[in-house]
């Protein structure tokens, strides 16, 4: 491979005064406009005709200057044929380390929808306050700064809600963004140590899940409700498990069907990003109505606040007293699934779980309704 050529040239201005630019032969690559350039002007001039002594000192000392940057500007873009392969990779990682970690990260997070998308938007704007929004180099990610960013999310307050301190599960999702666009740095090279791994992570907090027994979810089925669609809809997520958010969304399109399969449902997790396919049963398919246009939503003018409000009168009315959410319907369904001998791995697949062990939980809820049958039969 020839050199490139990097000549020192001058040109008069409008204005008479001469200007001095490099002339890059051939073309050169910018990495930033990424367009090939032949001229960089450098913001130097000369006086025409200089007179005076000051004038020729200031020639002289704009020449001088001019040509440090034009042998400069050789070396670097003639690099692969002066550098050792040392020298060389040592200059890739000196120009990655000049990277800003925080466009990077942002980059990362662009590509994300849905909920996952306001998880990792919120993870920015906290990793951004760590740092007091100030920027951060590749260079100068450590475990350090991340433990540190740890310690922090564990004590910060919730953006949303006024007053009030993260949960640590949301602080443990946030985090996770953190360390999982660490991990894709290190795999391509833009980091040199692996800090993800090195870097202990957020515990995850047993939440209380409460659900319904297989005797309380047949009284809520025969008891009325005073919105038929939060009914419908409600009774829908307990018999398979979907959240309301992939409800909510859900088309004519992605209910399907299959000789061999029966019924399922093929659809993206708004909260994951995965697509899952989920069989469903004939009773379940009867509380999506009748089928309509081919692209529309299944489930018209739904909204949220009725199932808040609606949920707990209905759950009294049919004389369960629990304290019920929409999403307990979800747990419903993988308690009721474990309980009557469905296996862990059929029922996380089910669940759209990506890890087994957010599944685990179902099974200590039953190990627990094991061990309280233990003491009803007693000779005492």
């Amino acid at each position: 491979m020839k050199n490139i050529n990097v000549t020192l040239r001058k040109r008069i201005l409008p204005s008479g005064k001469i200007t001095l630019y490099l002339d890059f032969f051939p073309p050169v690559y910018n990495h930033k406009t990424h367009k090939l350039y032949r001229r960089e002007y450098l913001s130097l001039f000369l006086v025409p005709k200089p007179k005076s002594p000051i004038e020729k000192a200031l020639n002289s000392e704009n020449l001088y200057k001019a040509d440090i940057i034009r042998g400069n500007r050789f070396n670097e873009v003639n690099k692969e044929q002066i550098y050792t392969p040392f020298e060389l990779e040592r200059i890739h990682i000196k120009e990655v380390g000049e990277k800003s970690f925080i466009h990077y990260l942002k980059h990362t997070a662009e590509s994300r929808t849905g909920n996952n998308a306001d998880i990792w938007k919120y993870a920015i704007i906290h990793f951004e306050m760590f740092l007091k929004n100030e920027d951060i180099l590749m260079q100068d990610i450590d475990v350090t700064i991340i433990e540190d960013f740890r310690a922090y999310l564990l004590k910060a307050k919730c953006l949303r809600k006024k007053n009030q301190f993260l949960a640590q599960n949301t602080a443990l999702s946030y985090f996770n963004k953190i360390k999982a666009t660490l991990r894709k740095a290190y795999k391509k090279g833009l980091l040199q140590t692996d800090v993800n791994a090195a870097t202990e992570g957020i515990k995850e907090q047993e939440s209380q899940r409460n659900f319904l027994t297989m005797e309380e979810a047949v009284r809520l089925f025969n008891t009325p409700c005073k919105k038929g669609i939060v009914k419908r809809v409600s009774l829908f997520s307990l018999l398979t498990g979907i959240r309301y958010s992939d409800i909510s969304k859900l088309t004519w399109e992605e209910v399907q069907h299959s000789e061999q399969e029966g019924h399922y449902i093929r659809f993206k997790q708004q909260k994951t990003d995965r697509p899952v396919t989920l069989p469903i049963s004939e009773e379940a398919l009867e509380f999506l109505g009748e089928r309509r246009m081919e692209h529309g939503k299944i489930f018209l003018n739904l909204k949220k606040w009725d199932f808040d409000r609606l949920i707990p009168i209905w759950i009294g009315d049919a004389a369960i007293e629990k304290h019920i959410t929409f999403h307990c319907f979800r747990h419903t369904y993988a308690t009721l699934q474990m309980a009557a001998g469905t296996d862990i791995f059929t029922v996380s697949k089910m669940l759209g779980h990506k890890n087994i062990k957010t599944t685990q939980i179902y099974t200590k809820i039953i190990d627990e309704k094991k061990r309280e049958t233990t003491n009803k039969i007693s000779f005492k």
